[in-house]
């Protein structure tokens, strides 16, 4: 809502004004500092981008964390950690109770930070919210990585919650970090159906019926679309933003519909809140708590959420 002055006595004409002057440097600011979704990020521009993501360089950690994973996400595991998401009771609690879960937490292949999540969180969401994005984007900013909670959740390892996502059931893209000769033991690999290009899928059928690899992008955009107003865009950011050979990489592209198109334009510029907002610099839990808490309320219905 706009700034509006508040005008204690309606006779008094140099108090009016003052107030009236006020309110103006309250707009200006407001429409200085605020961005449309699609315009460019500024808070990136002096980063060395060439530090982010070196997987080559990588430590023997995530190298065999996706080694793991490109072995075991198949079709079939697919099928069934679908099965039990929507079958098996789950844990109940809000927001804000799910970011100090998840603040114990730290991501094995990841190679720019080993930060916990909920300053990970509010690094992107403070990145977002600085250069005046939509509040619905601030509040994706605060919970993308909020599916990770999965890993407490009955999860086999992070294997199944964390890394770079992909289709199952159709060939694995030579653009995927690491390349198809890591998928080699995964036994959809030379499947006779899902080894080719679409595989169990058909050209312009839409990432709506793609089965990504499961992990928490998949999760948490399964749980906020059915209990948050968050508009489409901000569902995709969720739910693509770790699928770099869809994003990033251009892999994949011909499963996608017109409403797809649309999507990764979204995802792309929430990419860079999500991959250069990382530093060693930690936010002030307590001094942002009560802002992100309104924003929170804004956009969910209920306070208590099924996780």
């Amino acid at each position: 809502m706009a700034p509006v002055a508040v005008i204690s006595d309606p006779t008094n004409i140099e108090a009016t004004s003052d107030n009236i002057d006020a309110v103006n440097v309250l707009k200006s600011n407001t429409k200085k500092n605020s961005k449309g979704l699609y315009d460019e990020s500024e808070f990136d521009k002096a980063k060395d981008k060439s530090n982010f993501r070196q997987f080559d360089d990588a430590c023997d950690q995530v190298k065999n964390f996706y080694a793991q994973q490109h072995t075991l996400q198949t079709v079939a595991f697919n099928l069934k950690a679908r099965h039990d998401f929507h079958n098996k009771a789950r844990a109940h609690m809000t927001v804000w109770e799910a970011m100090e879960k998840l603040n114990t937490f730290i991501d094995e292949c990841d190679p720019d930070t080993q930060e916990s999540q909920v300053t990970h969180l509010l690094q992107s969401a403070e990145a977002i919210r600085n250069e005046g994005k939509p509040r619905w984007m601030q509040l994706v900013g605060l919970i993308h990585d909020l599916g990770k909670l999965l890993f407490f959740f009955g999860a086999q390892g992070q294997w199944d919650v964390v890394g770079d996502t992909f289709p199952v059931g159709c060939a694995f893209d030579e653009r995927i970090i690491f390349g198809t000769e890591s998928f080699s033991k995964n036994e959809d690999f030379k499947n006779l159906i899902y080894s080719t290009k679409f595989g169990i899928y058909s050209p312009g059928c839409g990432l709506d019926n793609v089965m990504l690899s499961w992990g928490h992008d998949e999760y948490l955009y399964h749980i906020v679309k059915d209990q948050s107003t968050i508009p489409d865009e901000g569902l995709a950011m969720i739910r693509y933003h770790s699928f770099y050979p869809w994003h990033r990489e251009n892999a994949y592209h011909e499963l996608m519909n017109e409403h797809d198109k649309k999507m990764l334009e979204a995802v792309r510029a929430f990419n860079p809140y999500d991959l250069y907002s990382k530093s060693d610099e930690v936010p002030n839990l307590d001094k942002l708590k009560p802002y992100y808490l309104e924003l929170i309320d804004e956009f969910f219905p209920k306070k208590i959420l099924r996780w």
